[in-house]
């Protein structure tokens, strides 16, 4: 990473609020080159310049940070997590997190979690495995703190995969683009019914790029009945009170 990237990075971070130490700015430009190397061999994104992969992977996941609602030791899962984010990334900024990145793709939560040891993040512990499946398993179930979501599925899905993870208490943190009102009503309709109501819905732009984002925090009010989640592929194909598709 260039002296230019690194730039982005703290004044990204700086832009969120959060304020990163030179050894977590050396953290970064490791994963940064181990990204571009696994990248090569293993295709983990398809963000291929500096700027982007800083702002749009590390930046970005940065911003669940907003809220802090992760500011506190907490058993963190990261559901879709590709190639480690927000994981990855938020080991860097909060050590005492304790994060289970989670992923269907056995490749990527392989390099995730060779990564996370080259790195020294002995708090990551990456799963491999799909939500609909681990969401019934009794060590995974209502076994976590927080739920973190970067930019998977429409709303209505992903409360249904993400909800059967949490304690009650527990929230997820839903990391969207522009949400429309249709998505977040639907949304809202399917926490109710999976065990959960919306909290909070923070919208704002990703610093120096402008993009809109919306950090979506969801707070599970009550044990998620156990019907849910529906089968492998249901949630996708017949979302809760969703006609709309992605």
């Amino acid at each position: 990473m260039t002296g230019n990237g690194e730039a982005l990075l703290l004044g990204g971070a700086a832009a969120l609020g959060i304020k990163l130490e030179a050894e977590q700015v050396a953290a970064f430009r490791q994963l940064y080159a181990l990204l571009l190397e696994g990248n090569a061999r293993l295709n983990l994104t398809a963000l291929k310049t500096e700027q982007d992969i800083v702002l749009k992977h590390f930046v970005d996941s940065l911003s669940c940070l907003r809220g802090y609602h992760l500011d506190t030791p907490a058993k963190v899962l990261d559901l879709g997590t590709g190639g480690g984010f927000p994981s990855l990334p938020l080991a860097i900024a909060r050590p005492t997190l304790e994060l289970v990145p989670m992923d269907a793709t056995r490749k990527k939560i392989d390099f995730v979690r060779e990564t996370a040891h080259t790195l020294g993040l002995s708090r990551v512990t990456p799963v491999v495995g799909r939500a609909e499946t681990l969401g019934r398993d009794p060590e995974l179930r209502a076994q976590h703190d927080r739920v973190v979501a970067r930019a998977v599925s429409a709303l209505p899905i992903l409360v249904e995969l993400a909800l059967p993870f949490l304690k009650v208490g527990g929230l997820l943190l839903a990391q969207k683009g522009a949400l429309s009102g249709d998505e977040l009503d639907a949304g809202a309709q399917a926490a109710l019914e999976v065990g959960g109501r919306i909290q909070e819905v923070d919208e704002f732009t990703l610093p120096s790029l402008g993009d809109a984002r919306t950090l979506v925090v969801v707070e599970k009010i009550r044990a998620t009945p156990p019907r849910y989640p529906r089968r492998d592929g249901l949630p996708n194909q017949q979302p809760l009170f969703w006609t709309a598709k992605g």
